[in-house]
């Protein structure tokens, strides 16, 4: 990827952590890199109306201009916001937080995330990746999508790093438990990826893509839930893909 991209998608990220008006002298040296190509982003940010100047010599701040084109834009994702009720109906129903995510190549992002009000809850942003595909079950979903060969290879190029004491590293072990939560049809994390965190996955096909419905939170409140958001991940499944 280019520098300019890099940068300038530095420069929304860190407005977004900061909350507040930067100085030339307060980018250059949170982001760290020089003045010169700081000035450069900030120029053409300002001229195309996405940021502007508070007050001289007072720092900048980015205007509602993206925020307005990305409403625009979220609101014309049809998979997500067909998604989003289907994912607050069910983490209102449970409790728990709710996500939707994508399989690109041998990656795994967050497209949506629903959390509800207890503030011990499982959190992600959108636009982050799954933290792995062993010890998650978007994760194991994902695995459980690719055909024999393809796994057979990711499974050979792949260190099975150990998160926590549950973590499975055994590629035999995986191997196995793949083919058992391909055939039940979800995908479990027990306390593989977080101490203390559960996390139950379905995968369906949608725009010729696959994605993954995920039900997560503390293990202690999932243990008596799992059974209810498998029920309701597997129908949502059901409703949101495609037929085959």
């Amino acid at each position: 990827m280019s520098k300019i991209v890099e940068r300038t998608l530095d420069f929304i990220e860190l407005f977004a952590a900061e909350k507040r008006p930067l100085s030339l002298t307060d980018l250059t040296r949170l982001l760290g890199i020089p003045p010169s190509s700081c000035h450069d982003v900030i120029r053409a940010m300002e001229s195309r109306g996405y940021l502007y100047e508070t007050a001289p010599r007072s720092g900048y701040y980015p205007t509602r201009r993206l925020y307005d084109l990305a409403t625009v834009i979220v609101a014309s994702d049809t998979v997500v916001e067909r998604a989003r009720s289907v994912a607050e109906r069910i983490s209102a129903h449970l409790g728990e937080t709710v996500t939707l995510s994508k399989a690109t190549n041998a990656h795994v992002v967050y497209l949506l995330v629903v959390e509800p009000e207890d503030p011990v809850r499982f959190s992600v942003a959108a636009g982050t990746e799954v933290a792995s595909l062993h010890a998650t079950s978007a994760g194991k979903a994902f695995l459980g999508t690719l055909a024999p060969e393809a796994f057979a290879t990711l499974l050979r190029e792949s260190t099975l790093r150990r998160y926590t004491r549950r973590t499975i590293v055994s590629k035999a072990k995986l191997t196995a438990d793949i083919a058992q939560s391909r055939q039940r049809g979800w995908f479990l994390n027990d306390e593989e990826s977080r101490d203390g965190v559960v996390t139950v996955s379905v995968p369906f096909l949608r725009s010729n893509a696959i994605h993954f419905l995920t039900v997560a939170g503390p293990a202690n409140r999932m243990a008596g839930k799992l059974s209810r958001a498998t029920t309701l991940l597997l129908a949502a499944a059901r409703e949101l893909g495609e037929r085959r």
